[in-house]
């Protein structure tokens, strides 16, 4: 019998958005009422199935309807979108989605991720053209030979690097720009493309999980928890560091089993197609001239600006996008590449990243289908009903995995924050905890499942380096085994300090 063949990531979520669509189906539809407030009249606006109406800005409202959050946090913009007001949720007529909302699903979710695919398409379009300078296998070349038997820095650096982005400001989807960048020159230090995956992609993951100052999850959450983001820091921190110590040993070993012996690679089936992809041993050597050195410089600039701009000047896709292109046309100018070529080069440089685009676009389209048909808000009905009454250490792990159920129907770190905040917290008062606690169960319920959710980046960066889906799940499980243990561990002993 010839051997099935793991489907490719665009079939895997879309099967998932079947499944999705189904459950809508299953699943009784359901709403809770919404709150936000609207900055141009100084006023809240209560919103249902049925109407809307403006309520006054002031502490009394939200006592009245139990929100247990200060007025000022949304005055002063730190809750910014609409937040679910406890004791509202209703049941709903069903909102089933047939055959025909599934065929939609993959077009509106590509539209409304049309800001990151168009920053995959530019980033595309700037990796070509890095490419045809030559600029990436001069620097990989001087990179290589600079590190020449101490190659395991690269693996430490990287992942302490990009957790340092991921707990301070969120840095999760700007990662899909350093993967093209990053794998060669692990695949030069002898590594396979895993290694570097897994150094970006679990540097950010853990990193987002063990948010610190993060303003897209840990202060809007204890925002719409009602305390300060600044309790709970401390533990936090420690998990971070714990976290991550843990995931660069895991890397490690299996970096240095690929190293002694490339056999040993889950991809070892593909070396030479990921090699040839990514031009090793196929180029010829580039002289490192000034022109490719300054033009190495101006593309390390784009992502120095993209950080300093979304930690600092609030900037998102609109700009990040902007400063790619940019840096793609003055290194078009520093390296005097022909306009035609320029063109010709950036459009197959965006080309080559279309799958991904592709991928992140069918991806939303899941989402689309669980919020067309109304479900979402059931799950959290349900979750939340499940935890009540519960003892302290049981209640702290149960949490922790119910938001890793909860984080498949709504993804949005801060949707998730501002939507089940307002109706956990309180939860954690009946059992005699802090609320800090539900702030961490949030995060790092979300991120555990983020390791290999399918909905999440994982399947647009390995499409980068066409690795498997069940590739990485051969190789992220007993890690991912053993930081939902620890993590357990971890909440159970801490739910008992409080």
């Amino acid at each position: 019998m010839k051997k099935l063949k793991f489907p490719s990531a665009q079939t895997i979520l879309l099967i998932i958005a079947g499944l999705v669509a189904i459950l809508t189906f299953i699943v009784p539809a359901g709403k809770y009422d919404t709150l936000v407030y609207d900055n141009a009249s100084d006023m809240f606006i209560r919103a249902s199935q049925e109407n809307t109406e403006t309520l006054a800005a002031t502490q009394e409202t939200l006592e009245s309807l139990n929100v247990i959050i200060p007025l000022e946090k949304f005055t002063s913009g730190d809750i910014y979108k609409a937040i679910n007001i406890p004791n509202t949720y209703k049941e709903l007529d069903a909102k089933p989605q047939g055959l025909v909302a599934f065929l939609k699903s993959p077009i509106k979710g590509i539209i409304d991720a049309a800001d990151i695919i168009f920053l995959v398409l530019i980033i595309g379009g700037l990796i070509g053209i890095m490419n045809h300078t030559g600029a990436f296998d001069a620097g990989i070349g001087w990179l290589a030979n600079a590190l020449k038997g101490r190659e395991y820095i690269l693996i430490v650096l990287v992942t302490i690097l990009v957790a340092a982005g991921g707990t301070t400001f969120g840095f999760a989807e700007e990662t899909i720009a350093f993967f093209p960048i990053l794998i060669p020159v692990f695949l030069a230090a002898k590594y396979d493309a895993l290694v570097a995956i897994a150094c970006i992609f679990l540097g950010s993951s853990i990193g987002t999980m063990c948010s610190t100052v993060n303003p897209f999850s840990t202060i809007i959450a204890s925002d719409a928890a009602g305390i300060n983001w600044t309790t709970g820091l401390t533990g936090r921190a420690i998990m971070l560091g714990l976290t991550l110590i843990i995931t660069i040993i895991f890397i490690m070993r299996y970096a240095s089993r690929v190293k002694k012996d490339p056999t040993k690679s889950i991809i070892y089936s593909q070396k030479d197609q990921i090699e040839a992809l990514f031009h090793q041993g196929t180029v010829t050597v580039t002289k490192f001239n000034w022109r490719l050195r300054l033009a190495l410089l101006t593309f390390s600039a784009c992502f120095v600006i993209m950080i300093i701009g979304v930690s600092l000047l609030d900037w998102w896709f609109l700009e990040m996008t902007t400063t790619f292109l940019v840096g793609a046309i003055l290194i078009g100018f520093i390296t005097k590449i022909k306009e035609g070529d320029f063109i010709e080069v950036f459009v197959k440089g965006a080309g080559d990243l279309l799958g991904v685009a592709l991928i992140i676009g069918i991806a939303r389209g899941v989402t689309v289908i669980m919020s067309d048909g109304l479900i979402s808000d059931t799950m959290l009905y349900y979750a939340s009903d499940i935890t009540t009454g519960m003892n302290k250490g049981f209640f702290a792990s149960v949490l922790t995995l119910t938001y890793s159920g909860l984080s498949f129907f709504i993804p949005s770190s801060s949707g998730m924050a501002v939507l089940t905040m307002p109706i956990m917290a309180p939860l954690a008062d009946t059992v005699g905890v802090g609320r800090e606690l539900i702030v961490n169960a949030y995060q790092y319920g979300m991120g555990l499942l983020y390791l290999i959710s399918p909905t999440g980046l994982i399947l647009p960066s390995l499409a980068i380096a066409k690795v498997g889906y069940d590739k990485w799940l051969k190789f992220i499980l007993p890690l991912f085994i053993i930081l939902v243990l620890f993590t357990l561990l971890v909440m159970t002993t801490s739910a008992y300090l409080y």
